[in-house]
């Protein structure tokens, strides 16, 4: 039986998604793309949107695992606390759908699907591309890098 495993990079305005599957060894992609939130909505409304949109996804995939990005901390405190609110948010959608969840950093998913730590947008997304048997670079960026965060967690029990 195929593990469904979905793959999630938080952010508030794109919080990329991508839904793989992963039966003895090979992996075939389901889904990816992003959940967008309107700048011009209040904080409060954003986070609700991801919640409810996230809740979907679930239902609809019935995901056996969840493997999220961890917070890359750079130079922006506002942006990342506000990151960091909507990662919250994920995590906790997660943990009430009772799902399995996998974290890790974006030098282990550029590890595990590009094999190099520091591997650039443009090799990560080639890479996905090949993994999964695409016939075009995932768009967007948010949704290329779910598909790595799901294809570093499928080789996770």
């Amino acid at each position: 039986m195929a593990k469904i495993i979905l793959g999630l990079d938080p952010g508030i305005a794109d919080t990329g998604y991508g839904i793989i599957s992963c039966e003895k060894g090979k992996l075939l992609c389901l889904a990816y793309g992003s959940i967008k939130t309107e700048a011009k909505k209040d904080l409060s409304k954003r986070l609700e949107i991801l919640d409810f949109e996230l809740k979907k996804l679930i239902k609809k995939y019935q995901p056996e695992v969840v493997a999220v990005e961890q917070l890359f901390f750079n130079k922006n405190v506002k942006t990342a606390l506000i990151v960091g609110q909507a990662r919250g948010v994920l995590l906790l959608r997660i943990k009430k759908s009772g799902l399995k969840m996998l974290e890790f950093t974006p030098g282990q998913v550029k590890q595990a699907v590009a094999a190099y730590g520091r591997a650039s947008k443009n090799q990560v997304q080639k890479m996905v591309k090949i993994i999964l048997g695409l016939k075009s670079l995932p768009q967007p960026d948010d949704a290329a890098d779910a598909l790595a965060i799901a294809i570093c967690s499928s080789s996770f029990k």
